[in-house]
């Protein structure tokens, strides 16, 4: 009760606002418990009254609507922190009320939940972190190439990030995987998806790369040149260092991207994450539950990179300063 007190003693208004939403939401739901909500809304006159899920559904986004102001009252009195936990805490619960409402079968998830993350999440990262760590080697060599002044080296750089860049990344791999063996070339589908994705990916990742070389300040290069560092030292002690702050946090948001993208690589039969949750879901005709939960894992895992790349950005924010 002295809690209660103090609650209202500090937040006057808007805690009055929110316990009137809180009490009219209560009285709804034991309407509908009753079964009173219909006779009543009849009498008012809403169209669909006479429906009784209509009623229900009209109460239920009523009692949503009235604890979502409530709560919307009550975190704007916290601060900037607690307000983003509070936010986030009460989508979540919305975004796993929308999917328990599809009647799913957790005892399904359950038997199949283990398999899909030692075999469908292992080949999903080692398929993104080996195609990124190949993207990246290219996308530096495709970078320092279109900073050539050879013109054919300089054409063969833009040449194969417009090709890449061009074509759907889908494309790409059924142009690798079934058609290099037209010309002899036998590649499993482990290597022509990683393949497929590192050609894609480096292409965009060039851009990037060659962005942040060049804003690297020419003095740079004329400081380490008088300094008697070679081009080739200077790239790779003086230059590249310093563009790694830019080069960072859009690298990382494309290794989130091929994170997903590299569910295009089960239409070759590869068993990662987006494979084994379409063929499971099939045995029993389950799909939505292998779906939903693939798709959460696929949230996890980015969000897990998100965490990391923020983590990367601050050090190199601290190294700066």
């Amino acid at each position: 009760m002295n809690i209660v007190m103090t609650l209202l003693l500090r937040f006057g208004s808007e805690c009055r606002v929110a316990l009137q939403l809180a009490l009219f939401a209560a009285i709804a739901m034991v309407m509908v418990r009753a079964g009173l909500p219909g006779q009543a809304v009849i009498a008012l006159g809403w169209r669909g009254a006479d429906d009784p899920s209509a009623v229900l559904n009209w109460l239920a986004a009523l009692l949503v609507c009235g604890l979502a102001y409530a709560l919307w009252l009550f975190v704007k009195t916290l601060g900037r922190r607690q307000q983003i936990v509070a936010s986030w805490m009460f989508l979540i619960a919305l975004l796993l009320l929308f999917f328990y409402s599809f009647d799913l079968s957790f005892a399904f998830i359950a038997r199949k939940i283990g398999f899909l993350i030692t075999q469908g999440v292992v080949t999903t990262m080692y398929i993104s972190l080996l195609s990124i760590s190949i993207a990246s080697t290219i996308a530096l060599i495709g970078a320092i190439a279109k900073r050539s002044e050879n013109g054919m080296v300089y054409g063969l750089a833009t040449f194969y990030t417009s090709l890449f860049r061009g074509l759907p990344l889908l494309m790409q791999v059924y142009i690798i995987y079934l058609g290099l063996p037209q010309i002899g070339i036998v590649i499993d589908a482990v290597p022509a998806g990683i393949t497929a994705l590192s050609l894609c990916y480096g292409a965009y990742m060039t851009e990037i790369f060659r962005a942040g070389i060049e804003s690297i300040h020419k003095g740079q290069w004329e400081g380490a040149t008088a300094l008697g560092l070679t081009r080739g030292q200077t790239m790779g002690l003086v230059i590249l260092p310093q563009a790694l702050r830019v080069i960072i946090p859009p690298t990382g948001n494309q290794f989130i991207s091929m994170l997903k993208d590299s569910s295009l690589v089960s239409v070759v039969g590869v068993w990662e994450l987006m494979y084994l949750s379409r063929t499971m879901g099939q045995t029993e005709f389950r799909h939505i539950e292998m779906l939903i939960t693939a798709s959460l894992i696929y949230w996890v895992l980015s969000m897990g990179l998100e965490l990391v790349q923020s983590r990367i950005e601050e050090r190199f924010r601290t190294e700066s300063r």
